[in-house]
């Protein structure tokens, strides 16, 4: 279900390398074993954003070095990895340049003036190409940047890339009709999760500490899972897009929920081109954890709808709510609250919307679209207008269903999907395009209702895949869910 085997042989099409270092266009992939050992060193590229930036200040680290250390990082893992869409060694370099320059004049424009962050390729940086994943020839090029990358680059954070996602996004994995397959930072066996599948594994490669993706229904969050990392959902409006849409948001996938926090306190600020952009995008951004004494918390470890939950992460997500009510949380069991008919409807919906993109592509650029997506969007030219107007109210529905749910509660605990990673190779967990969608039944309504939710680590299996605890909460306290998240950390073992 991919491209040509040369393709996904290399993960790179042959504009790609011809845009790249010549050690990374050359495709030869690293050993496990340089893999395994780059992740267990020490060095600049797995520092923390808040250790960067006391560096910066002190003088005891600069920008040249760190970016220097996350190419190498890159130049040796991404080969295998395929993390990356959009990077420029040379420019890289040059930003760095500027940033050690303005630390040493005493004149650096944050904080984090200087600290590497990645952005998924669908987050506009001005005179790049914006594919989404897709092959189709001549992509649009985007003319000016998104509100995220205008954020950070005032900041003067320096944007290492863009990062790979799978066709059009709709793909909970790293399988692309363009990029190939983008694998697990942790186990390149395993897929990445998706469709922030490029930032997932970036982040857990450790090719710097802040990485930012998208999400609709899942996709910052089951990367987040799958790789064990803190991954954030925000709540509506928190992020401004330059594509809002309902359900759709930008958050943090980082190694820790202090390096969500920071990254929100660059990106979370009002902007006028989102319409969406709520006045609660003014916050206090602590890194300080809060533990959950006294917060009426929800368990919920049946969705309703979807796959059944494997029993390790029962009993991961279990364990977590068991360290909850130690720290002296009022914990309830919260029953499933959204039913398979509102799941399929939403699903449907998609396949409409995508199918309308399919629709008006010639044969040619048509025959470019990975088949697996191509099958999955052909099913919604099957329903009427009037099916299709039903289809679009279940967002309505799951989101007021899961307001209605979760209102009193302070904190919502679960799992974020019922299954540990699976193959890289395969573009989602149940392989039958017209079954896809069994995986999102806990992450899905967070998006609707718009409340914020994150994954962080809370375990892995018995083979090493990682298990993720989603943490959500009432719309607007994204800072309250990132310290309770830090708390979380601190505790789990």
């Amino acid at each position: 279900m991919t491209d040509s085997p040369s393709t996904q042989a290399s993960g790179q099409t042959a504009s790609q390398a011809a845009s790249q270092p010549a050690s990374q266009a050359a495709g030869e992939p690293a050993s496990q074993a340089a893999a395994q050992a780059a992740s267990q060193t020490a060095s600049l590229a797995d520092l923390d954003a808040g250790t960067l930036a006391a560096g910066y200040a002190n003088g005891s680290l600069t920008p040249t070095d760190v970016l220097e250390d996350v190419i190498a990082r890159i130049e040796l893992r991404d080969p295998e990895l395929n993390a990356m869409y959009l990077f420029d060694a040379d420019q890289v370099r040059a930003d760095a340049a500027a940033s050690t320059a303005r630390w040493a004049a005493g004149s650096p424009l944050s904080t984090y003036d200087g600290v590497p962050v990645t952005v998924k390729e669908n987050i506009a940086r001005a005179g790049q190409p914006k594919p989404s994943g897709t092959a189709i020839p001549n992509p649009p090029i985007s003319p000016g940047n998104a509100p995220t990358t205008d954020r950070l680059l005032e900041a003067g954070a320096v944007i290492v890339g863009s990062t790979t996602m799978p066709d059009w996004g709709m793909l909970s994995s790293g399988v692309s009709s363009l990029h190939g397959i983008t694998r697990n930072g942790l186990d390149p066996a395993l897929t990445s999760g998706g469709s922030s599948a490029g930032a997932g594994t970036a982040a857990a490669a450790g090719y710097g500490p802040l990485h930012v993706g998208t999400d609709i229904g899942g996709s910052i969050r089951l990367p987040g899972s799958w790789q064990g990392l803190t991954a954030l959902k925000p709540s509506e409006g928190l992020i401004p897009l330059d594509v809002p849409y309902d359900g759709r948001a930008a958050g943090p996938l980082t190694r820790t929920a202090a390096d969500a926090i920071r990254l929100m306190s660059i990106i979370a600020k009002p902007d006028e081109r989102d319409y969406l952009t709520r006045p609660y995008c003014e916050m206090e951004w602590s890194t300080e954890p809060l533990a959950p004494n006294g917060m009426r918390v929800a368990l919920q470890l049946e969705a309703g709808s979807g796959l059944p939950v494997e029993a390790e992460t029962l009993a991961a997500v279990q364990r977590a709510a068991e360290l909850f009510a130690e720290a002296g949380a009022i914990v309830e069991p919260l029953e499933p609250f959204v039913g398979a008919d509102v799941l399929d409807g939403l699903v449907d919906f998609w396949r409409s919307r995508s199918y309308a993109d399919y629709e008006v592509l010639s044969e040619a650029e048509r025959a470019c679209v990975l088949p697996f997506i191509a099958e999955w969007c052909l099913a919604g030219a099957d329903f009427s207008a009037a099916q299709t107007i039903r289809n679009r109210n279940r967002i309505d529905e799951m989101a007021q269903l899961t307001r209605a749910a979760t209102a009193g509660y302070d904190l919502i605990l679960s799992p974020v999907t019922p299954v540990a990673a699976f193959a890289a190779e395969d573009p989602m967990p149940i392989t039958d395009p017209l079954q896809t969608m069994g995986h999102i039944s806990f992450t899905a309504p967070y998006n609707m209702s718009g409340q914020p939710a994150v994954s962080v680590g809370a375990g892995v299996q018995a083979d090493g895949r990682t298990i993720g605890l989603q943490i959500a909460s009432q719309i607007g306290t994204d800072p309250m869910l990132l310290r309770v998240a830090a708390w979380f950390e601190s505790v789990r073992g």
